[in-house]
């Protein structure tokens, strides 16, 4: 009986400690969904170890003779020293700054396509140059024996029509020579005449006067070959009159011989005046 007494203690103790250590286990751990986006704060640290040991320096024999990147004990059959040879890096080669991509075999074969059906544009060959024959020493003095008698003929025919040209000759009061200024004289004294005679009513109604300048052409047998106004006296119905008395005064007296041998017509300018007195005059 007290076997099996202390084997129920054993076994209720046993089971109440595994019971606590369950519940501790149970209530101590939690679970906690973890967040990936969450930046892990935990810092980790490094122990780094200071040694202070002094160098001692090698003895002359085992002194490098030469510096290199890497230890090469043990290396080599050369009894002399030697200086390594570093190999040198190339340089870069420079690239384009623009580097054109080639098209596509689909784009490559369209354009060849294209390119086969387009019309080729041929270039126009320049027409050959005529060559022209060169003019023999015959030819060239005919062609200027030519050129000389057209130019003769037409100095001829120049020098007839001048010929043919009447001679003119200008004359106005200012004229001293006294073959054409008695025959101006004369001239002068039946247009007044004539002038007079004929004078314009209205303008003696309305007291019109003043002065004009008229150019006569007058030809050898005393016809009148025109008349010009070249200064206007400011009133219409004075030039008109003018004009009027010059052509009731022709024709005039025929040239003298010793006129008609030097002028086939005479250019007279002269000075009407219309004065208030109700009378013509001239200068």
């Amino acid at each position: 009986m007290n076997m099996i007494g202390q084997q129920g203690d054993r076994l209720g103790v046993t089971l109440m400690v595994a019971a606590a250590v369950h519940a501790f286990i149970i209530l101590g751990v939690t679970f906690k969904p973890f967040d990936r986006n969450r930046p892990d704060h935990r810092q980790q640290s490094l122990e780094i170890l200071v040694v202070d040991q002094p160098i001692e320096p090698l003895p002359e024999d085992e002194k490098p003779d030469f510096l290199a990147q890497t230890s090469q004990q043990g290396g080599g059959e050369e009894k002399e020293p030697e200086k390594p040879q570093f190999e040198q890096t190339p340089e870069p080669i420079p690239l384009p700054q623009q580097v054109q991509q080639a098209p596509p075999p689909v784009q490559q074969e369209r354009s060849q396509l294209t390119a086969e059906k387009a019309p080729r544009q041929t270039t126009p060959e320049p027409p050959p140059a005529e060559t022209r024959p060169q003019p023999s020493a015959s030819q060239l003095l005919a062609s200027k024996s030519m050129e000389i008698a057209r130019l003769t003929a037409e100095l001829q025919r120049k020098t007839l029509a001048y010929a043919k040209m009447p001679k003119r000759k200008a004359i106005s009061a200012s004229t001293k020579e006294y073959k054409y200024a008695a025959y101006l004289d004369a001239w002068r004294r039946k247009v007044e005449r004539i002038g007079n005679l004929n004078y314009p009513d209205q303008a003696k109604r309305d007291r019109l006067y003043g002065n004009l300048v008229l150019h006569v052409a007058v030809k050898s047998d005393g016809s009148v070959e025109r008349i010009r106004v070249l200064h206007s006296s400011g009133h219409k119905i004075l030039d008109d009159a003018a004009v009027r008395i010059v052509r009731m005064s022709a024709p005039f007296s025929p040239f003298p011989v010793e006129i008609s041998k030097e002028t086939d017509i005479l250019d007279i300018t002269r000075t009407w005046q219309f004065l208030r007195s109700g009378k013509l005059g001239s200068e």
